[in-house]
């Protein structure tokens, strides 16, 4: 057993002659040995902890964790001398147990039920984001500064320490501020994950001292009944980036619209796989629909939408999107025209008051829209500040190119991304959008592959862009002379040659450094044979 000296006298004493007596080592390797110390005698370090060093919080927080040591865990949660405990970044290199999750969330808990906080406590978020704060504990593990306090006496009188310590005791309750837990979330079916039914156990338990923040939420197959539950305990404003991947139904959809519409700081919405129940009541689709647009109003900051596959799009983009993307953005207006209390014309003449930011991506994939939805979204107020614009999968294949045309022109002072795959988009349509395309000053990404474009409209096409400074990267579809049949089979040879040939027309354009490359799928596996300059193969041109 250790001489039960005073506690820091104790600490101090030790490192020094531990220090000293190995020579000259570095500041990492004296953080071990503390570590090595509080492995020794758990209880000893626990009870220190009012008078541990600052700096030693985070190394000994890391050597406790990665040991399972789950009492001096909650402990040190207790003592924690940060505003953050950025604990998911430590759980990101050092995979956790059940156990030690647990130890750190009772430390937590039992610090909310004290009436008279630890003296040194400032722990006001634990974040449990593992993506977030990645230096914090490298930081702390090699910084040299942090060895002036290890070594040395604080310069505060005894007397004034003393009286810190009796005011820690006796000092009067502190007003009771709720704790942070910040968190991504990803709800899929599956094997329940432990930590997080936990978590939400004492979240319901601590009802508003504890409060779960989730700036990403992700929500694949699962019950609705399930998804409820688990967002009536997240404070839905915290969450600002939001995918549904599941296959619902749309009156599903309409469930969860009320959940959506809480989210008033949300940036980011993908909405995936919703398609429309194949009896539906006369009228029940239009209705979820509306509700669902309803929820639009409060959404103030989207910045981002993604839409892929969604059945009812076809005929209604105009609806869904009039509220994002419109003039009119003033919600109590909204709700009043949505009940048909206030007309159209009276809502315009206050529009445009409460916008907070237009849409600068739009991506719409996998859908069937018409040609007037193509109209409508071309014609939007705030999509000529669109940045970047998906339409992969959409077929535009019967609609005429005037549309697209005008939301090519409308988009060119900002757009900066244009993805235009598989649309089924032919010559003369393609050709008709040149001019538009050629106007687009801010553009850096363009891919249009999946369309029969024929040589001469891509040596046209790379006419009308080689003076966009900007753009650095296109990727097109092997041209309709590089097939052998029309099953879809590849010519590598001819395909090589128009490469090179396009390739030969940039250098000489004076913009060798903008790279073309392309990128086909395979009519047998559907893999794709990319060539920029050598080909990389799908297994069916490799050879047996």
């Amino acid at each position: 057993m250790w001489p039960k000296l005073p506690q820091r006298v104790y600490f101090q004493d030790s490192f020094r002659s531990r220090f000293f007596s190995m020579g000259v080592q570095t500041p990492l390797r004296l953080l071990e040995l503390a570590g090595q110390s509080l492995l020794r005698d758990e209880a000893l370090a626990i009870a220190a902890l009012e008078e541990l060093p600052t700096e030693l919080f985070p190394p000994l927080f890391t050597v406790a964790f990665a040991g399972r040591h789950s009492e001096m865990l909650k402990a040190m949660v207790q003592a924690w001398p940060f505003p953050c405990l950025p604990l998911g970044s430590l759980m990101r290199e050092h995979q956790p147990h059940l156990d030690t999750f647990q130890a750190a969330i009772d430390g937590l808990d039992v610090l909310l039920t004290q009436e008279v906080r630890p003296r040194r406590w400032k722990l006001q978020v634990l974040d449990l984001r593992r993506n977030a704060h990645q230096d914090f504990w490298a930081m702390w593990s090699s910084s040299r500064a942090s060895l002036c306090s290890l070594l040395e006496p604080e310069a505060a009188p005894p007397v004034r320490k003393r009286r810190r310590v009796e005011v820690s005791r006796a000092g009067p309750k502190q007003p009771s501020v709720p704790v942070e837990v910040l968190i991504d979330l990803c709800l899929k079916e599956g094997t329940p994950d432990q930590s997080l039914t936990y978590l939400l156990k004492k979240v319901k338990q601590r009802g508003g001292s504890l409060r779960l923040c989730c700036q990403k939420l992700k929500i694949f197959a699962m019950p609705m009944q399930t998804i409820q539950k688990v967002l009536k305990m997240v404070q839905l404003d915290s969450v600002q980036d939001l995918e549904v991947n599941c296959t619902w139904k749309l009156a599903t959809l309409g469930r969860f619209a009320p959940y959506l519409g809480q989210m008033g700081n949300l940036r980011r919405l993908l909405l995936s796989h919703i398609h429309m129940a194949p009896h539906a009541a006369p009228g029940e689709e239009e209705h979820c629909v509306s509700q669902l647009t309803a929820q639009f109003l409060s959404l103030h900051h989207l910045q981002e939408l993604y839409l892929d596959s969604i059945s009812f799009l076809e005929g209604r983009l105009d609806q869904v999107l009039r509220l994002l993307m419109g003039e009119v953005t003033c919600g109590k207006c909204m709700i009043l025209e949505l009940k048909g209390e206030i007309q159209s014309e009276e809502l315009k003449a206050v529009g445009g008051q409460c916008l907070k930011a237009p849409l600068e991506t739009l991506s719409i994939t996998n859908c069937l829209i018409s040609e007037s939805d193509l109209m409508h979204l071309s014609q939007c107020p705030s999509i000529t500040q669109l940045k970047d614009l998906g339409l992969s999968g959409v077929s535009l294949t019967n609609v005429s190119s005037g549309p697209l045309q005008v939301l090519i022109e409308r988009t060119s002072a900002t757009l900066q991304d244009l993805d235009l795959d598989e649309c089924g988009i032919m010559d003369a349509q393609f050709s008709a959008i040149l001019p538009a395309l050629s106007r687009c000053s801010q553009l850096m990404t363009f891919s249009f592959c999946g369309n029969p474009i024929s040589m001469a409209v891509l040596e046209s096409l790379l006419c009308h862009t080689v003076g966009l400074s900007k753009l650095s990267h296109v990727l097109y579809p092997a041209p309709l002379e590089s097939y052998e049949d029309v099953g879809g089979t590849l010519h590598l040879g001819r395909l090589a040659q128009l490469h090179a040939r396009l390739k030969q027309m940039l250098r000489e354009s004076g913009r060798p450094s903008m790279v073309w490359f392309s990128a086909n799928p395979c009519p047998h596996c559907g893999d794709r044979t990319f060539y920029d300059p050598d080909p990389i193969l799908c297994p069916c041109y490799m050879p047996d």
